[in-house]
């Protein structure tokens, strides 16, 4: 059936400038996203952070953003160790350090004219949604375009791993058990590591940087300005970094560009500890050491967060550069939202996301209820942070099609 709202709209803005039409459009998907967070508390809690990242645009002005932390340390006097999981994952963690500098073939050449050594391959990029745009592109803006879209995803990456090590930091500061302060200590030195690397890419091979995505710093924000530890924890070690998962293993399997490649299997493997970390220290306290209105309150801030998760990473960074002024951003944005590889992306975020979810105590009958209405139940029964292990995430892929459940999410 026809969105009875959204036909008078498009009236309204056919015939207007591509320009006024974006800026009309922003508003309204603006507006529309505060909306769309059924949730009053986690509308309220999240409502700052949204003025700062969609209406201020401060992640797109200036060099630094100062986010108010508001939590507190906890300083153990015990000193005892309690918790023999995440020790044993902690000195895992030890034992799989490496060096970004020297563990890495820096000296491979990276060129977007290398057939054999694609940074991503040409069914990647929405070209059929381009050309629908009545958007005719030659040979060499075609692999331009497939290394801007790769810069756009790795400077996103590069974002995330920024806010993933202010994150780190905060949580080893106030988890109450001493090994999980060793492990988090692990996990800021990983996440470091991580920032350097991406940051070296982007510098040295691509030699551009996108700014980053406003919906992504609305998250991250969220996450470093609320003073409850395990709201970070669940923010930044289950949501964010499932969504990091998702979206490495989807370039790790696209990309033939071998230093990237490796890059990405090192980061992965990293990565499958921290949200091994996440679902062991939030199972324990959630399970435990809240009251049953506490759980659904995170509950609900966790469900409201894949929506916006799931809906609103667009690359309309890329849009602003290449077709702001032949296609309007509406349009855009639809033809994102069906993108083969958007949908494939988003399958795998939520096929890492929803186990762990389930597994540390948020998925009950209530919740599911909406996450049915949401098409995202399928993913119910997987494995777990627990169960997969670092090369389980790091399986080759040579299978382009996309599964049924993802055709399903494009209808």
């Amino acid at each position: 059936m026809r969105n009875p709202v959204k036909a008078p709209v498009d009236t309204m803005l056919r015939g207007l400038p591509i320009k006024a039409q974006n800026e009309i459009h922003k508003t309204l998907d603006n507006v529309g996203t505060m909306l769309s967070v059924q949730n009053p508390k986690v509308a309220a809690s999240m409502a700052p952070s949204a003025m700062r990242g969609m209406v201020l645009g401060e992640g797109k002005h200036g060099d630094h953003v100062d986010m108010k932390a508001h939590h507190s340390a906890h300083y153990t006097l015990s000193y005892q160790g309690d918790f023999v999981e995440m020790y044993e994952l902690y000195r895992r963690a030890v034992s799989k350090q490496w060096d970004g500098d020297g563990d890495l073939p820096w000296g491979l050449d990276v060129s977007p004219d290398n057939p054999d050594a694609q940074i991503l391959p040409r069914s990647f990029v929405p070209f059929d949604a381009v050309e629908g745009f009545g958007v005719k592109l030659t040979a060499l803006e075609e692999r331009r375009l497939t290394w801007d879209v790769a810069a756009w995803m790795l400077s996103q990456f590069m974002h995330g791993e920024q806010g993933a090590l202010y994150a780190a930091a905060q949580v080893t500061e106030c988890v109450q058990w001493m090994d999980g302060k060793l492990y988090g200590a692990t996990q800021v030195m990983d996440e470091g590591r991580h920032l350097e690397v991406f940051l070296r890419y982007l510098d040295t091979k691509l030699e551009k940087i996108y700014t980053v995505n406003d919906n992504l710093f609305i998250i991250i924000d969220d996450l470093m300005t609320d003073g409850r530890w395990d709201i970070k924890f669940l923010g930044m070690q289950i949501m964010i970094e499932g969504l990091a998962l998702g979206a490495f293993t989807t370039m790790f399997q696209q990309t033939r560009e071998p230093l990237l490649k490796q890059l990405l299997k090192m980061v992965i493997q990293d990565e499958a500890r921290h949200v091994h970390y996440g679902v062991l220290a939030l199972r324990e306290h959630i399970t435990k050491n809240i009251s049953e209105r506490e759980r659904r309150e995170r509950e609900d801030w966790a469900y409201e967060v894949a929506l916006l998760m799931r809906n609103r990473f667009k690359m309309r960074e890329v849009y602003e550069e290449w077709f702001s002024h032949k296609v309007s951003l509406k349009t855009w944005d639809e033809e994102m939202m069906r993108s083969p590889s958007m949908l494939k992306f988003r399958s795998i975020m939520f096929e890492r996301l929803i186990p762990n979810l389930e597994y540390i105590g948020l998925m009950s009958d209530r919740i599911k209820d909406h996450y049915e209405k949401s098409g995202l139940t399928q993913y119910l029964g997987g494995k777990n942070a627990t169960q997969l292990t670092e090369d389980d995430l790091t399986v080759e892929s040579d299978d382009d099609e996309l599964p049924a459940e993802v055709r399903e999410l494009a209808g």
